[in-house]
């Protein structure tokens, strides 16, 4: 069984613990990073367009593109030495939601954590890419809390009974 764990600054620890518990028997394991493409050409336009100084300093776009490499590279570093054990490290480019439905493909298991409002039970607790990749999967998903789920009393109240 081939096994994709979605690392996510922040809640990637506990992606990797699951993954660590519930994919003992993984035929492979598969540390998943996503970067989302735009993020330093917004920094570019910024820099050109609002703040005015298209010729006069440096273009911030490519610095922030080598730093979200090196981030990237750090976090699988990070997630594959606390995993302990033999795994492959996929990185990809693109809308994120989408691009971890894609490699999900043909996968057994697809592990992600809540990235939403993670101090009370329910819906919100999912974020609008991890609500779609748990939406489109193809195959199971294993979702997981951050941190400790919260208590039970965070659940809305029942709808009332009507007569």
């Amino acid at each position: 069984m081939r096994v994709i764990v979605w690392l996510v600054e922040g809640t990637w620890p506990a992606c990797v613990e699951a993954a660590r518990e519930s994919a003992r028997d993984a035929d492979e394991v598969v540390l998943l990073h996503v970067t989302e493409p735009g993020v330093a050409g917004l920094a570019h336009g910024a820099f050109a367009g609002l703040l005015g100084r298209a010729g006069s300093e440096p273009d911030p776009e490519q610095r922030l593109v080598d730093l979200g490499g090196t981030s990237a590279v750090e976090l699988l570093d990070a997630a594959e030495t606390r995993l302990g054990r033999p795994c492959t490290r996929l990185e990809r480019a693109g809308r994120v939601e989408r691009e971890v439905v894609a490699a999900a493909e043909g996968a057994g298991l697809l592990i992600v954590a809540r990235d939403g409002d993670r101090s009370r039970l329910g819906p919100h607790s999912l974020g609008k890419a991890v609500r779609f990749a748990v939406d489109h999967a193809p195959c199971p998903v294993l979702l997981v809390w951050p941190e400790g789920a919260p208590d039970l009393a965070t659940m809305p109240p029942p709808p009332p009974r009507h007569p």
